[in-house]
């Protein structure tokens, strides 16, 4: 076998996690959930930040501690490294910045990439439509595009249990209730859309049913997170040619 130069405490992790503190149910889909991605990846706890504390008082001293979670990550061996809040959209820069390896903080990075796919607006569908502000677009270059915002800040499940952090015991089956009733307003909302990007990272376990409702493209934070591993982490490619 080759000789390594090692230094890293867990080695085969190609894509590094920056958490945000939650404990809540993560059903498959969820980043925070491993069993959710086709391989292995590393999570680093933010320890001290929240969903409530980033979406309502995202100030600069919010980032430093993710740029050390970053900066160890990569330390690791990480080969990208996402986060597991679309808001850290906010960081996308700075945290790219910092390191050498690519980072995506948010699943917003794939507006662009929608617009382009499509020619249309792109529909987002947010936890809270509130606190998703132009800062946010433009930090993932997204500034300018058509899109279509839709929260579920006005919910009671998805509101109470992830937005206002008031208990960790969740109805998914609720959620889920919630989120394909916001879907449907937004596609009421603005018939225009032909594709929908999934801010939050709780929205991607209910991703196929909110297909399944608007029959569109549907871009979230798990299926980004394997294209990234895929373009981080190359194998060769398997098959069968003709006999030489």
């Amino acid at each position: 076998m080759p000789v390594y130069n090692g230094g890293q405490n867990i080695c085969g992790a190609s894509i590094g996690v920056l958490c945000l503190e939650s404990y809540f149910p993560k059903p498959p889909g969820h980043i925070k959930n491993p069993s959710s991605l086709p391989f292995p990846v590393l999570y680093e706890m933010i320890d001290g930040v929240t969903v409530p504390k980033l979406l309502n008082n995202p100030t600069p001293e919010l980032l430093e501690p993710f740029i050390k979670g970053a900066q160890r990550l990569e330390a690791e061996g990480v080969r990208a490294i996402t986060g597991s809040c679309g808001f850290l959209a906010l960081f996308q820069k700075e945290l790219a910045a910092a390191v050498s390896v690519p980072v995506f903080a948010s699943s917003l990075i794939q507006v662009p990439l929608a617009f382009n796919m499509t020619g249309a607006p792109v529909g987002i569908l947010t936890a809270d439509a509130s606190a998703l502000t132009q800062r946010h677009f433009e930090g993932v270059g997204a500034a300018g595009i058509p899109v279509a915002v839709k929260g579920l800040e006005e919910t009671s499940e998805f509101a109470e249990v992830i937005l206002r952090n008031t208990r960790t015991r969740m109805d998914t089956d609720l959620i889920e209730s919630e989120v394909l009733n916001a879907v449907r307003n937004l596609k009421r909302e603005a018939p225009e859309i032909r594709s929908l990007v999934l801010e939050c990272t709780d929205l991607p376990p209910y991703a196929s049913q909110i297909q399944q409702e608007l029959k569109l493209p549907v871009f979230d934070l798990t299926t980004l997170a394997q294209m990234a591993h895929s373009v981080a982490a190359r194998v060769p490619y398997s098959g069968i040619m003709p006999w030489g």
